[in-house]
């Protein structure tokens, strides 16, 4: 895809567009937004500025240092060079509260409209919409910091989770009709009312849009974009959400979205009484904080936490396609919550598996985000990962490939910022916890091979089952299997997690499925594979009778149970 350099997109919103300019910032001709809310433009004090993610590599001390000056107002923002590919509004807390309270003006309207207006039409406009705008959507991706290879990949997710097989899954969830006798039962879901979003930093934009189904249950929600990565979510939601809505007739406090810190803005949200979802994505820590205080608050935490997901890889797998399946663990450097983090191997197959998953890490290259085939992202802070490293050989694990800094060009070197494909075999499941990188969460490309014990099939099997279930986190596991009975007892056994697949590609979208939420520390207490249109809702029975007697709905059940029981003796 050839990279626009232009500095003023016909596409993108610019504060002449509106007629509203910020006073005392000088106009800069990037792309810029500024606070949507109640369909209006509203302008911050300040700025975040968007650098392109190609130009941290050639200079990063140069490109941090422009976009510091910029922010603080330490120089002019005129004349911005192409590594500025946009600016946004940063909202204070008036204007936060401001985003909510026309939320909460629009959510009741919103809610009246039809399902077939609000799952079917807004989802098939949405999904035609995504689909015209979806170069831009991967550029402004790939502006970000995304491989151009995996902001496809992302698009492509969005648009299966827009796809008509999807909008038909909502609308089958959301009402259940009946007729039993005289009345019309129904089993609804109804919108909760008013959904904040706090997507996160390395995601933003998909998460966003995940957020958007939200909308579909007849929710208003207000959403923060990160200052660390607002365009794509500011881009998105501006320009291809808001006039979907705007074509249907929605109120235009249905959708607002501003950027800010997330710590004054999730504050916000708690104290606000208009508030009554908000969807969190963060570390585990954090978040299982944040859901006592959101319980505290009388609101619903829908939590998007960390992921430790588990490949099982039993003795008649197809190496070379497990082998495939699991060097996805290292797209995006490791990266992305749903990503494998941890491979099972049965003791017959693990010397082949590793040797075939060797070779594939080793093709996996760096790059710049804009390059055909780039799968791997600099990793600015990697200390974390070799002491992670280092965690793992001295806890008795081998290291079977990788382990070394590298420049964009594969040349190892200690002040490289890209980091090689990991792969480290550790040996036994009984300790295998011990080590902190099947533990816990890795962010980067490291990938343990747990080598089962030798035992009997029939006993492994149950260890393999016991060790899924006994993670602590729950968002997504894979197992690559021939023998029916073996999958089978895969399937009905594991228990954890949001998704389970089996012999495919662990991190590719399908129609129906959810793309995130899990159990454990991945989602809290309350956690579970995130449809965001049913977790934002809640059932409500209904029942619409005509001409039928109240008494005989109280005492006729009994009398009808007595008599096909032959029970005719005088009622006690």
């Amino acid at each position: 895809m050839e990279r626009r350099r232009d500095c003023v997109s016909s596409d993108v919103a610019t504060p002449s567009a509106s007629g509203k300019e910020d006073s005392g910032t000088p106009r800069s001709e990037v792309p810029t937004y500024l606070s949507l809310i109640d369909g209006k433009d509203v302008p911050g004090g300040s700025w975040v500025y968007v650098v392109d993610s190609d130009a941290l590599l050639d200079d990063a001390f140069s490109t941090l240092a422009l976009k510091r000056k910029l922010e603080s107002g330490r120089i002019p923002a005129e004349n911005l060079p192409a590594t500025i590919v946009g600016r946004v509004a940063r909202a204070d807390r008036r204007t936060t509260e401001l985003a909510v309270e026309a939320a909460a003006a629009a959510a009741p309207e919103w809610a009246a409209f039809p399902p077939e207006t609000r799952i079917e039409r807004f989802g098939t406009l949405l999904h035609r919409r995504i689909t015209e705008q979806a170069g831009r959507i991967t550029e402004v991706l790939v502006q970000e910091g995304h491989p151009l290879a995996l902001a496809r990949w992302q698009v492509s997710g969005i648009l299966e989770g827009f796809g008509p097989q999807s909008l038909g899954f909502y609308r089958s969830q959301m009402l259940q009709e009946y007729r039993h006798g005289e009345r019309e039962i129904s089993v609804r879901r109804r919108p909760d009312g008013v959904v904040c979003l706090n997507p996160p930093q390395n995601a933003p934009l998909s998460s966003a849009l995940l957020g958007v189904t939200s909308i579909m249950a007849g929710n208003a929600l207000v959403v923060r974009a990160p200052r660390s990565a607002p365009l794509g979510v500011m881009y998105v939601l501006r320009e291809v959400v808001a006039p979907v809505l705007a074509e249907l007739g929605a109120p235009p406090g249905t959708l607002g979205v501003v950027c800010g810190d997330p710590a004054p803005m999730l504050d916000a949200w708690l104290e606000s009484p208009h508030v009554d979802d908000i969807m969190y994505f963060g570390s585990s820590e954090n978040g299982i904080r944040f859901q006592e205080r959101c319980i505290a608050a009388g609101k619903k935490p829908i939590l998007e936490l960390a992921g430790n997901d588990v490949v099982l890889v039993w003795k008649d797998a197809d190496p070379d396609l497990a082998a495939e399946a699991i060097t996805e663990s290292f797209y995006g450097s490791g990266q992305l919550c749903m990503i494998p983090n941890q491979v099972v191997a049965h003791p017959d197959i693990a010397d082949e598996l590793i040797a075939v998953l060797a070779g594939k890490a080793a093709r996996i290259r760096p790059g710049r985000s804009s390059e055909e085939g780039v799968l791997l992202t600099p990793v600015l802070r990697n200390e974390k990962f070799f002491a992670c490293l280092r965690d793992a050989v001295d806890r008795g694990a081998e290291v079977v490939c990788g382990g070394h800094a590298i420049q964009a060009d594969g040349t190892r070197d200690t002040a490289g910022i890209f980091l090689e494909p990991t792969v480290v075999r550790v040996r036994g499941l009984a300790g295998a916890r011990e080590v902190q990188a099947v533990r816990e969460e890795t962010f980067f490309p490291l990938l343990p091979v747990i080598v089962a014990e030798p035992a009997p099939d029939e006993v492994l099997l149950e260890r393999f089952v016991d060790f899924v279930n006994s993670n602590a986190y729950g968002l997504r596991n894979s197992a690559w299997a021939r023998d029916p009975a073996v999958v089978d007892r895969i399937v009905t056994r594991i228990t954890q997690g949001g998704l389970l697949k089996v012999n495919d590609s662990h991190i590719g979208f399908l129609p129906y499925l959810p793309s995130h939420g899990g159990t454990g520390l991945t989602g809290g207490v309350f956690g579970e594979a995130n449809y965001p249109i049913l977790r934002t809702s809640h059932i409500q029975g209904v029942s619409v009778a005509t001409g039928a007697r109240p008494s005989e709905a109280v005492f006729d059940a009994w009398k009808s149970l007595r008599a096909a029981a032959g029970d005719h003796r005088p009622a006690l």
